[in-house]
């Protein structure tokens, strides 16, 4: 199945959480906290202004992101749990960087 949101909103996977704690306590699943970031999975063609001109969106497919803890509606998608939300609930881009090693 093929899902293309409307207007500004965007269509999240959530990044999967540790299922250890940092002491090495394995969390069960009703006990863990959701996690606050996710993988853009499709984007709305943007919102309009006042003038009725398109506001392109600042996120695309493949950016991981940054939102609230209750952001967002949970939709379940051809089986697969995801996030639907406006741009606006969006809080950032996650930019991995590789780390250059210093020459000794």
């Amino acid at each position: 199945m093929k899902f293309r949101p409307l207007h500004d909103r965007v269509v999240i996977r959530r990044v999967e959480g540790d299922i250890k704690s940092r002491g090495g306590i394995i969390i069960p699943d009703n006990a863990k906290e959701k996690p606050q970031e996710g993988e853009v999975i499709a984007v709305g063609p943007g919102a309009r202004d006042e003038s009725g001109a398109r506001i392109a969106p600042d996120v695309k497919a493949g950016d991981f992101i940054l939102f609230g803890k209750w952001s967002g509606t949970e939709v379940k998608i051809g089986g697969e749990d995801l996030l639907i939300m406006k741009e606006a609930d969006i809080l950032g881009i996650i930019e991995k960087t590789v780390t250059a090693k210093k020459a000794a």
